[in-house]
């Protein structure tokens, strides 16, 4: 067999690197990582955008300001090496601060720069690019897992702390939006590592249609308000929100098909007009959620292909897969999609799914399995990310836990020889000593000790007499607890 040429040797890994800026909402920087420097220069900070672009992004700060979240903006900035701009995709981040001002709040704006390095091949294939795409995602799975779980805790944190203030429920709707879409990303890394593996995704869970509608309409709000407002026209939204039984499915894919009925129907107003959302129960047929615009509507030739793979009326706008897919997800949970259109007076899209069956959620486990609420559980929580471990600790105190922290393998052996614990949570991916490792070394010293393993790994079985069960990163802490109040009750 010839050894590789030089051309179809493996191309290493570049890693992309994520611009970050914090400034003030007019616009004064405060901060910035070096990737923004290297793009956006070292002076103002818009230094290299061009006048039109600048005006924009100073208008996205300002609805940022205001406390509204302005996401997947593109902008076009010279790069060195390449004859055109480069596309940059800001995202711009209201920092809902209590002591700020509305108009006034601190803004973090991320993004990257949509372009592949020079030193890329230009004739790579498909499924080299999926190959590298593949490594990429489970080489970064593990830390962007313990990212999401830091902000999912600390939301829950101040939703905990702000219970009490005046006007809470504004900033806890934004902070829900936030833990919302933390939770997604989760969601939808681990959803690109089961495709790498060719894994089929877990068990359903509950889903209350009128909350993730509810979530959705947050979610796409610049879709539908702000840049309709910029254009002059008005999308007026009429939610009919009606509380209705929960179905069995996963939340993201099914938001995914909501959000996508939504930016449809705002593209078929390009004039203005209203969006309705409604969800109801049907006994005969189960649960309803309608999506229904004012629009162009569509013909019966239209309407009856719009769900084949490819076809789309947008041109070059539209990659006619958005409704292909919907359909597909809504076939999966067990449900139907259906259509009424006519030119001239509007399109409503209808989602019709079974009602679950009644089991017991996670947290009603929580209360029965619950141990006597006068004992203190002693816990140890080992991880060496300091963010995640501080995070964890905080979280299970807000349940009456006593936690005492360790950083790593060693340092909980250490603590354990000080005094008992009631249980160990432990991350698994560790420098010096794994959470498996740990647990086994744990076990010699108390049998019986339970052994909680905490991992932003989705390839992370129980596997092992020492680990008394495994969760995946990011967590809420009802579902933490669950588990914590099932090992211990069985300890007994």
């Amino acid at each position: 067999m010839e050894a590789p040429t030089d051309e179809t040797q493996a191309l290493p890994l570049i890693t992309p690197e994520l611009l970050v800026a914090t400034c003030t909402a007019d616009g004064e920087r405060l901060h910035c990582n070096e990737a923004w420097t290297s793009v956006l220069g070292k002076g103002d900070l818009w230094e290299t955008l061009s006048l039109e672009d600048t005006r924009f992004a100073n208008e996205y700060l300002a609805d940022a300001g205001r406390g509204l979240l302005v996401t997947h903006q593109v902008f076009l900035v010279d790069r060195p090496g390449r004859d055109i701009p480069a596309p940059l995709l800001l995202h711009f981040l209201p920092v809902r601060l209590p002591d700020s001002a509305p108009g006034q709040f601190p803004i973090v704006i991320t993004g990257e720069v949509l372009q592949e390095p020079i030193t890329w091949a230009a004739d790579q294939t498909r499924r080299r690019r999926m190959e590298m795409l593949g490594q990429m995602t489970m080489g970064i799975s593990h830390d962007f897992n313990n990212l999401l779980t830091t902000i999912l805790g600390h939301v829950e944190l101040l939703q905990s702390t702000l219970a009490d203030i005046a006007g809470e429920n504004d900033v806890q709707g934004q902070l829900r939006t936030l833990e919302q879409a933390a939770g997604d990303g989760a969601a939808l890394v681990k959803k690109i590592q089961q495709y790498i593996r060719h894994e089929k995704q877990e068990h359903f869970e509950y889903v209350d249609l009128h909350h993730l509608a509810d979530e959705v309409l947050t979610l796409t709000r610049p879709y539908w308000y702000n840049e309709p407002r910029r254009q002059g026209i008005s999308i007026v939204v009429e939610p009919h929100l009606e509380q209705v039984p929960s179905i069995s499915g996963y939340a993201t894919e099914l938001r995914e098909v909501v959000v996508n009925l939504i930016l449809n129907a705002i593209q078929a107003m390009p004039a203005g007009g209203t969006l309705r959302l409604r969800t109801k129960q049907d006994e005969a047929r189960g649960v309803l959620l309608e999506i229904e615009d004012t629009g162009v509507g569509m013909s019966a030739r239209t309407r009856s292909r719009i769900f084949e793979p490819l076809y789309s009326t947008k041109g070059e706008g539209g990659s006619g897969m958005g409704l292909t897919v919907s359909y597909g997800i809504v076939q999966e949970h067990n449900g139907v999609i259906e259509v009424d259109s006519h030119p001239g007076r509007g399109t409503c899209f209808r989602l019709v799914f079974p009602v679950a069956e009644t089991t017991k959620r996670p947290s009603e486990v929580a209360k029965e399995t619950a141990l006597d609420e006068g004992r203190t559980v002693q816990i140890l929580v080992v991880d060496d990310e300091p963010m995640v471990r501080t995070v964890t600790a905080k979280l299970l105190r807000l349940k009456g836990h006593d936690v005492t922290e360790a950083d790593g393998g060693p340092t909980a052996l250490a603590r354990f020889d000080e005094g008992g614990y009631d249980l160990v949570i432990t991350d698994l991916s560790m420098p010096e000593m794994s959470g498996r490792e740990l647990a086994h070394h744990l076990r010699k010293l108390d049998k019986n000790l339970p052994v909680i393993l905490l991992t932003g790994d989705t390839d992370a079985h129980d596997g092992s007499e020492s680990v008394n069960a495994v969760v995946r990163k990011p967590f809420k802490l009802d579902e933490l607890e669950a588990v914590i109040q099932r090992v211990l009750a069985e300890a007994l």
